[in-house]
């Protein structure tokens, strides 16, 4: 799979929308990945606005007229830009990567289709504005949130709450679950798979554009 075309169709996927979190750091066992994220306070939307001209005191008072200065403007474009994605957890540890592993069941070799984020009893939310196009429960995947974002799908696994419901629109941001240790599990975590037009990709590329974006 091309990473280039990925993040390309990513950057197709950005709003002003804004994120109802704030989060604290991303961390992965080894080498694999090389992510820290240490992000500031978070941003308002607010612009700021300056007086397009000012009356006199011999002038009749009117109101004000307001324009955005560039500066201004650019600012609350990357304002939007950062608000627009969203880590899927407030903080991120990667327990076991996207890959070949020994399955922890079996003890083979066995590959595994996304990754598992360290948690407990945690807030899952979702990365970028989507729709979620399957809640649900099964025997591997316990209570699972399916959310579409254009070519994109990601499913949170192993949920012990579902807060959303099939065919709603959500945010970045918006809570769709928390943690649990539902279905096919060895303990609590949070397991994502994520598709790019139905083939299946590693999660940890939406974590780093989210990373990217938001720095």
């Amino acid at each position: 799979m091309n990473n280039t075309r990925i993040v390309i169709a990513l950057l197709l996927l950005l709003s002003g929308n804004h994120v109802k979190a704030q989060f604290n750091t991303v961390s992965c066992p080894g080498n694999r990945y090389k992510v820290t994220v240490e992000n500031p306070t978070r941003t308002t939307n607010k612009a700021e606005a300056t007086p397009e001209s000012i009356t006199s005191e011999n002038e009749k008072s009117v109101p004000d007229k307001v324009s955005l200065s560039s500066a201004d403007t650019k600012k609350k474009e990357q304002v939007a830009r950062y608000l627009s994605v969203c880590y899927p957890l407030s903080h991120i540890k990667i327990n076991s990567p996207y890959g070949y592993r020994k399955d922890p069941f079996t003890g083979k070799r066995k590959f595994h289709n996304g990754i598992d984020l360290h948690a407990r009893s945690a807030k899952v939310f979702a990365m970028m504005q989507g729709r979620v196009i399957a809640v649900g429960q099964d025997k591997v995947s316990g209570k699972y949130v399916t959310l579409r974002h254009g070519g994109f799908t990601v499913s949170y696994c192993h949920l012990s709450q579902i807060s959303v419901s099939q065919g709603q629109d959500v945010l970045s941001g918006d809570v769709v679950g928390i943690t649990g240790n539902t279905g096919r599990s060895t303990g609590e975590h949070l397991h994502i798979t994520c598709k790019y037009n139905g083939n299946s990709i590693d999660p940890f590329i939406l974590i780093s554009y989210v990373k990217r974006v938001r720095e």
